[in-house]
């Protein structure tokens, strides 16, 4: 745009964008009021651990979620062969090998190779924190031998099992699948 039409303002700035989309685009995803709402789309990861399902991407290798957690106390050690990025939405958390805190409105990203231990403090009624996760989750035992792991798939396993035992139906993960 051109610095007159910038300062002037353009009589078409607000119309729509006229072409059809390319065949093959997928639909977009909003989920409004992500963090919180029916308590039966979260689904539980351990006692008093949940996520809210926000995207499964099968083609990449990826997942958003928003994990709550509503204990304290040792949640998982595990590594990623993939970065990691975690916004906290609320309360705060730790890992046991770094001296940060990851407090409400921290940003922390997460290099490939990371093996940590996620810790909630004991004065943390409930910790919300939203995470894209590439790759896989590898669950390790403080030698770094392997314990299990999750990956998109099984994310999307347990999702489905979740909603069907709760009367959703098993297609209701589908619209998180892209």
């Amino acid at each position: 745009m051109s610095n007159a039409a910038a300062a002037h303002g353009r009589a078409d700035e607000r119309v729509p964008y006229q072409l059809p989309f390319p065949p093959d685009v997928m639909a977009e995803i909003v989920i409004p009021n992500a963090a919180s709402g029916d308590e039966r789309l979260w689904v539980p990861q351990a006692p008093n651990v949940w996520i809210r399902p926000l995207l499964f991407n099968v083609s990449a290798g990826y997942w958003m979620v928003v994990l709550r957690v509503r204990r304290a106390g040792v949640l998982t050690r595990h590594r990623h062969p993939g970065p990691v990025h975690g916004f906290v939405l609320k309360g705060r958390w730790r890992y046991l090998e770094h001296d940060w805190i990851a407090e409400e409105g921290s940003y922390v990203f997460e290099p490939p190779g990371e093996t940590h231990t996620l810790i909630v403090p004991d004065d943390v009624p409930e910790m919300m924190t939203f995470f894209q996760v590439n790759g896989a989750m590898i669950y390790v035992d403080p030698q770094g031998r392997e314990t299990g792991y999750e990956d998109v798939h099984s994310k999307i396993a347990l999702a489905r099992k979740h909603y069907t035992a709760i009367g959703l139906g098993p297609d209701y993960v589908k619209q998180f699948i892209r």
